[in-house]
């Protein structure tokens, strides 16, 4: 029998079937704006004698699984990207893109300049967005009146809403481009909020190096147990593997912007974790910044016009993005009609998961919090 049974995320027991816990279970509570707040994440653990250190660890998935590739296969293509901004809640922006670059490329289409540069600013606003809710974790534990981070995360769904008309899920994407463009107006806006997440992005840094070096060692991936379990993104790059998308395989306007290397001596533990994701909230203020500056000199349409009824040809392929917690990717299989045949989705946040099981292994009980608030995931990106 295990030694500890582990549900992570639901926020209080009156939440759980029955309003209360079994017996024997351990309920974490990562803070009330970190991602795994939405959905349980089950884990089975064994400790050694003392029950003070984790020897093995089982993970469970799957309560949450809603069959949305099945879905998929039912609605034709602009339903689709409706749909595809749901699975990781965090970062919606970020899979109706993946989408639509698949069936952009698919139609051998490209989309005018000024929407793949505003493409590209929503994609980095996004990532913002996202690693934020992971980093709210730091204050909920040192200080829980400190809502900076929950501020800021509002203020960036504000600019969505201002530009969409949605807070949450953009449904901004097109095929072909976008639904709304920014004016300038917005663009300040937009400038502001993201100047405030790289202030913000300093001070979790110094929090993390005054309150934070007990993080160190705990819960370190290793490079070759990354690649075997497929691990991308900043738990990946934390881990001093430069596997970024935006890097390797440019896309969208990346090809004409810097991005930031990961550090080559990543230790991949939780306080390397989380000081990459500060580095890459900053990182990716930069590059909004950057796309602000072009779009004020690019004209022109954000879409293409396109007919009522969008077929794709008789063919398949795979297109994959850098999305915030790492490869997001799209196999999509055509037979030239309005919905696809097959659509399967590569989410980053089923690796990292399965990665647990060799992970977490050595850490200590106490620890377990820590080294779970530090691997992003997203549940409803692993049980789609």
């Amino acid at each position: 029998m295990p030694s500890l049974h582990v549900l992570v995320g639901s926020p209080a027991p009156g939440a759980l079937p029955g309003g209360r816990l079994p017996d024997g279970t351990l309920l974490l509570d990562l803070g009330p704006d970190h991602p795994s707040r939405a959905g349980l994440l089950d884990l089975e653990l064994w400790t050694d004698a003392a029950g003070e250190t984790i020897e093995r660890a089982d993970v469970h998935v799957g309560a949450m699984h809603r069959g949305v590739e099945k879905l998929f296969e039912v609605r034709d293509y602009r339903q689709i990207l409706m749909l595809a901004d749901r699975h990781d809640w965090q970062a919606p922006f970020a899979g109706e893109l993946t989408i639509a670059l698949a069936c952009e490329a698919l139609l051998g289409m490209t989309v005018p300049p000024r929407a793949r540069w505003l493409r590209t600013l929503l994609a980095e606003h996004t990532r913002i967005g996202s690693h934020l809710g992971f980093l709210g974790y730091l204050t909920h534990r040192t200080d829980p009146g400190d809502r900076r981070v929950a501020r800021l995360r509002e203020d960036l769904r504000e600019q969505l809403r201002a530009l969409t008309g949605n807070r949450v899920h953009p449904m901004v994407t097109r095929i072909g481009g976008l639904a709304a463009d920014a004016d300038d107006a917005w663009l300040d806006a937009e400038l502001a909020v993201v100047e405030r997440a790289r202030a913000l992005a300093g001070d979790l840094t110094a929090l993390l190096a005054a309150e934070y070096g007990h993080a160190a060692g705990v819960a370190p991936l290793d490079p070759a147990v990354a690649r075997g379990y497929g691990v991308t993104g900043p738990a990946c790059r934390a881990t001093g593997e430069d596997l970024d998308l935006r890097r390797r395989r440019p896309y969208l306007a990346y090809d004409e912007l810097e991005v930031a290397a990961a550090p080559a001596d990543g230790a991949g533990d939780a306080l390397a974790r989380f000081t990459l994701l500060t580095a890459e909230v900053t990182d990716s203020a930069g590059l909004v910044a950057a796309c602000a500056a072009r779009l004020r000199t690019l004209d022109g349409p954000v879409a293409q016009a396109l007919p009522k009824i969008i077929k794709l040809p008789d063919d398949e392929g795979y297109l994959a993005t850098e999305a915030p917690l790492g490869q997001t990717g799209a196999h999509l299989v055509s037979r030239s009609d309005r919905t696809p045949w097959r659509l399967h989705l590569r989410t980053p946040s089923f690796s990292t998961v399965s990665a647990l099981p060799a992970v977490l292994p050595g850490v200590q009980v106490a620890d377990l919090e820590l080294a779970l608030a530090s691997l992003g995931y997203v549940v409803g990106d692993i049980d789609r």
